[in-house]
């Protein structure tokens, strides 16, 4: 596989375009400027189209409250011949979460409901769920009572025990999962609830950091405190304040010029448009189900003003979405240091905690293989490979778009980050 192109290059053009090792990087006091480099970045981010490991890539950086990079390479979509820019529109997949989130601390911030209340108080459909225990002689699934309820804090930092009847989820529950296909966007979310506590929890409350419907769960929540809909609701409390107008689940007709066409990557490094899939549906007909966890597509102009307002507290331009401490709880690792069985989150992020819908960084990189970032940064991505985060420490957020799938196959994020942090604060990067 050509991995690398991008990764040399980070290494090479920072000093007087002249080959720099990771180490000297550390050293260089040329490098270590405390502001990012659009050269490195740019060079960085071309590289992987130049070498055909991508089909489009664009990037967005604000640090100290003015745009620090932009840049955009390649195509949106390569067949239509139509290039990457500033205003594309992509997928951001499980960067909804993020938004529902938000959506879903305003509403605890007007007492709607307590962290440790339990879910079923407001989603009776998940008032009876057990938990899987094996199987019995004859293949049949065999549960167990909860020890504890499922609790609303549980939900925000995917310690749960739902199920994401995927892959990556336990083998035994997909023949269940398919049966009942809690998924299917033909659901209203009311629906999707009902069909969720037919399904047992994969593991007992609290235990486990795990993947799931977890976000999903938090829109209905949304609604069913609102008493309005999920979709509404995040237009109302956080789009709209925040002035992202090209963010929503339904893509009107005429913005859809526009939408980047998501690439499926091959082990050959070729990519082919992506085979139609229920997610992208709901982005191009009315669809009932309006799910927290994936949907919502954006611009790189829209979704840096949601981080933004992040890096200033929960205010943007004036206008005030959520209070300072509450985004500092968010941005917080919620998770028990007891809860060691973390799934992927570790191993693929670097050594990570988890606030309320936010990936936080605990600690700075240890091995060669993780991603440069800060301590304190609060983070998350998209299954099409887009990736955002918030740098209190350096008064920085970065949004990145790219669209191709499945995930992580292409080392795009690891060599962004490095190239930013390379002149931003090198002892961010990982060792050498």
């Amino acid at each position: 596989m050509r991995f690398s192109t991008a990764l040399v290059t980070a290494a090479a053009v920072l000093v007087g375009g002249c080959s720099t090792t990771g180490s000297q990087l550390q050293q260089s006091a040329v490098a270590s400027t405390g502001r990012v480099d659009p050269v490195l970045i740019d060079r960085t981010l071309k590289s992987f189209i130049d070498s055909g490991e991508l089909v489009g890539v664009s990037a967005l950086i604000y640090q100290h409250g003015k745009q620090a990079y932009f840049g955009a390479f390649g195509m949106a979509d390569r067949e239509a011949k139509r290039p990457m820019t500033r205003d594309t529109i992509v997928r951001i997949y499980s960067m909804t979460k993020p938004v529902t989130g938000v959506a879903l601390m305003t509403l605890w911030e007007q007492g709607k409901f307590r962290l440790d209340d339990p879910v079923a108080k407001y989603i009776p459909e998940l008032a009876n769920v057990r938990v899987y225990a094996g199987t019995d002689a004859s293949g049949n699934i065999v549960t167990v009572p909860v020890r504890r309820p499922m609790t609303i804090r549980d939900l925000t930092r995917h310690t749960s025990g739902l199920t994401y009847c995927s892959n990556d989820n336990l083998p035994e529950l997909k023949p269940l999962c398919d049966k009942v296909d809690p998924r299917n966007i033909n659901n209203t979310l009311d629906q999707f609830a009902q069909k969720l506590g037919m399904l047992p929890l994969e593991y007992q409350p609290g235990t486990q950091w795990k993947y799931s419907f977890a976000a999903d769960v938090q829109a209905l929540l949304v609604q069913r405190l609102a008493g309005e809909p999920y979709e509404q609701y995040i237009q109302d409390k956080v789009l709209k304040p925040l002035g992202m107008t090209h963010t929503r689940i339904y893509l009107p007709e005429n913005e859809r010029n526009k939408l980047a066409t998501v690439y499926e990557w091959h082990p050959d490094d070729t990519f082919t448009p992506a085979p139609e899939q229920d997610s992208f549906r709901l982005n191009t007909s009315h669809r009932p189900l309006t799910p927290g966890g994936y949907g919502l597509t954006s611009t790189l102009d829209d979704y840096s003003r949601f981080t933004r307002m992040l890096l200033n507290g929960g205010e943007l331009d004036g206008v005030r979405v959520l209070q300072p401490q509450t985004v500092q709880m968010m941005s917080t690792s919620q998770l028990d240091p007891a809860i060691t069985n973390r799934e992927w989150l570790d191993a693929d992020k670097g050594q990570m905690g988890f606030g309320i819908d936010f990936a936080v960084r605990v600690a700075p990189p240890k091995t060669s293989d993780e991603k440069a970032g800060e301590v304190g940064e609060f983070f998350w991505d998209g299954f099409a490979n887009t990736l955002f985060w918030v740098d209190p420490k350096n008064d920085l957020t970065a949004v990145l778009f790219t669209q191709y799938q499945p995930f992580g196959k292409v080392p795009l994020h690891k060599a962004f980050r490095d190239a930013v942090y390379a002149t931003v604060d090198p002892d961010a990067l990982a060792p050498q």
